[in-house]
This record gives structure tokens, C-alpha cells and sequence, in this order.
């Protein structure tokens, strides 16, 4: 409503003002560049430097990788030819033994059957709308490492000749060894948490006492231990297969680090969470189960999966003791006489950044999606 100076007139206006466009700074490409690259002097600075770096190394590892790149080849003397870059050829020719090692190559569709049922079970877990996940659980934790075991180390009676573990290698053993180390270090990192805080005394003592000695150590002390010292507590005729052994180790590892992030989740619950769950009559694992630690999880989700991340990259050091993972099978491979070269080790190399660097980020982006996806409630 307005009034008309000196007439004591009044009007009503009956159509909307027209929409104005916001400004150009504040909208489209112009505004995403202002707020994430630069929105200050710093900002601006880092910016025009990382691009500097992009296109002083860019152009070369595109030639490198791609345009000088050797794709096809019998052996490696294309690859030794002056200017030539990677040589992919090297890895076609050698992925087989990349993926199995010394695995007899008549019996590797037993590896590629047991790697494809761990990824449909792994996916069903996972998938946020998948049902009957109870029964996904139980087969993916007590069915199928029995199963696959069987099918891997060989069953007898079933026409399935022996293949020792000396044998087995390559990119199946490092997904084996991150698996069996993922798989055990959160139920382990979740019982070491509780027992920390823990009101009894010796539990208490127990869990504190192995968190902090292998927190203390590096994993290869870790390894070297497990390979050497898990055999004496047992007879000989029980003493761990060399395999299961680093998987041990490992697993008590992850375990101990696994345990001090959940703890921080734990101790980051509101107290009446605790006293809300008593006063309804819950007993302590019900207590835990249902209330404090779907809460405590959601919370620290992106420290779990930092250290998943860290344990996948470090089950490289399972080499250390004589388990030939992915990068040894890399290395073994790099000296064939047939393919030797200056861009093979290189390329070798690159190709395995590369297999890490996919599972990593992928777990990663998986994380950010159930990590939006379990705080929705919270958001305001």
C-alpha cells in the first residue's frame, strides 16, 4: 500500500514486482569459481599455482601415459625403443600372473568364482535397499569363508586337487588379506572399545594392555611376530598355515585402531542417551545394541573407513613375510628378462596406484553416501 504525496490518495498494487536475476557474480560458473577457488587472497594464490603445476606435468604424463604409450607388443623390445612411454603391453601380457601368482592356471576359475560370490555378497550387504541382509550376513561371515577356503585350498572329495597357499598370490591374495583384516577389525575394534570402558577391572586392564602394545609397534613387528611366535603356542600339528597367520596379524592390528575410534564415538553420546536406554528397563548389551552404538558408528564413520583405507594400503607389507601380494607378483613380473626396459618398472607401478587408488576412492565415496544417508535425521 502507498499514498500519493499532497492528493491523500492511496493505491493498491494488484500484480507482483517482476523477479530480478540475481547478479552474475553470484550464480552459475562465475559463482561456484568466487567461493571454492577465489574466495581470497590465498585462495586466489593456491589456485594460479596449482594450475601452474597442472600444466607444466599434465602434458607430459598424458604423452607418457597415452599418446607415446605402448599398447601391443610380443615382448619388450618395443618398449626399449628411444621416446617411447609406458608400456602397456608389458601389463596385458603379465596381468594374468598379476591376479594369480604360482596358482595353477587350469584351476584359477575357482579363484574367479570365489572373488565373483565375495562380490555379490559383498554388494548385497551394502546396497542400502537391499533385503534380507540377516541372511546376506550369515552367509558372507560364516558360510562362504568355509566355502571359499574349500574352494580355494582344494577338497578331495570333491575332485578338487590341493592347491597349497605357497602357491596362491597376486591381486586375489592382497583383496583376500584386506578382506579378512576389514571384516574382523570392526566387531574386534568394537568389543576392544567396550572393554576399555569396561567397570571391571581385569577386562579394563586386558583391553588397555593390547590396544596400547600394538598401537606401539608397526605392523610389520606385528607380522613378524604372528609369522614367528603364533606357532609356538600351539602344537605343530595346529600350528597356523603360513597365510592364516599374517591374516592374524593383521586383523589384531586393525583391531587395536579400529578400537580408539569407536571409542571416541562412544564417548562423544550424550549422557541421557545412556540414561534414556536404562530407564526403559534395557539391559547393557541391548543397551549397546540397539541404541548407543548405531548412534556411536553413524558418528565416526569417517574415521572407520580412514582406517580401512589404511589397512588396505598396508596389507602390502604382508611381502615382508614372504605372502606374494599384488605389488610382489609387480615385482616378479618386472624381471622377466623377455620385458625388460626403462618404462616397465614404471608402468607396473603406475598400474598398481591405480588398482589402489580405485578401491580407495571407492570406499571413500561410499562413505560420504551412508554417512548423508544415517545423519538425514539429524539435519534441522
Amino acid at each position: 500500500m502507498g499514498e500519493t504525496a499532497g492528493q491523500g490518495t492511496t493505491f493498491v498494487r494488484t500484480q507482483s514486482s517482476p523477479r530480478l536475476p540475481p547478479p552474475g557474480h553470484s550464480r552459475g560458473a562465475p559463482a561456484w569459481l568466487r567461493e571454492n577457488l577465489f574466495g581470497s587472497v590465498t585462495s586466489s594464490f593456491i589456485t594460479i599455482l596449482a594450475a601452474a603445476l597442472l600444466i607444466w606435468t599434465v602434458p607430459d604424463l598424458i604423452r607418457f601415459f597415452i599418446l607415446d604409450a605402448v599398447w601391443r607388443a610380443p615382448d619388450g623390445a618395443a618398449c626399449r625403443a628411444p621416446g617411447v612411454g609406458a608400456c602397456w603391453a608389458f601389463v596385458a601380457q603379465k596381468f594374468e600372473y598379476m591376479m594369480y601368482a604360482s596358482y595353477p592356471r587350469e584351476e584359477t576359475w575357482r579363484v574367479n568364482v570365489s572373488l565373483i560370490a565375495g562380490a555379490g555378497l559383498i554388494g548385497w550387504l551394502l546396497l542400502p535397499r537391499a533385503g534380507g541382509k540377516r541372511w546376506g550376513a550369515l552367509l558372507f561371515f560364516i558360510v562362504y569363508p568355509v566355502v571359499s577356503f574349500a574352494l580355494l585350498h582344494g577338497f578331495p572329495a570333491l575332485g578338487l586337487k590341493t592347491v597349497p597357499t605357497d602357491l596362491w598370490g597376486g591381486i586375489f591374495v592382497s583383496l583376500l588379506v584386506s578382506i579378512v583384516g576389514i571384516v574382523f577389525s570392526l566387531p574386534g575394534g568394537v568389543l576392544l572399545a567396550l572393554g576399555r570402558r569396561s567397570q571391571l577391572p581385569f577386562v579394563k586392564f586386558a583391553s588397555v594392555v593390547f590396544i596400547e602394545f600394538v598401537r606401539g609397534v608397526p605392523l610389520i613387528t606385528v607380522l613378524f611376530m604372528a609369522n614367528v611366535m603364533l606357532p609356538l603356542f600351539v602344537p605343530e600339528q595346529y600350528a597356523p598355515d603360513r597365510l592364516v597367520r599374517p591374516l592374524i596379524g593383521v586383523s589384531f592390528f586393525a583391531a587395536a585402531y579400529m578400537a580408539e575410534v569407536i571409542r571416541g564415538g562412544l564417548q562423544a553420546m550424550p549422557k541421557g542417551q545412556f540414561e534414556g536406554a536404562m530407564a526403559v528397563g534395557l539391559g547393557y548389551w541391548q543397551m549397546m545394541r540397539l541404541i548407543i552404538l548405531p548412534q556411536a558408528l553413524t558418528t565416526v564413520i569417517p574415521g572407520i573407513v580412514n582406517t580401512f583405507i589404511g589397512l588396505f594400503k598396508d596389507t602390502t607389507l604382508v611381502a615382508i613375510v614372504g605372502i606374494s601380494d599384488f605389488l610382489r607378483a609387480v615385482e616378479t613380473a618386472r624381471n622377466d628378462p623377455a620385458w625388460a626396459g626403462p618404462t616397465i618398472s614404471s608402468t607396473g607401478y603406475a598400474f598398481a596406484a591405480f588398482f589402489y587408488f580405485i578401491f580407495c576412492f571407492g570406499m571413500s565415496r561410499y562413505s560420504l553416501m551412508m554417512e548423508r544417508r544415517l545423519s538425514a535425521g539429524r539435519r534441522h
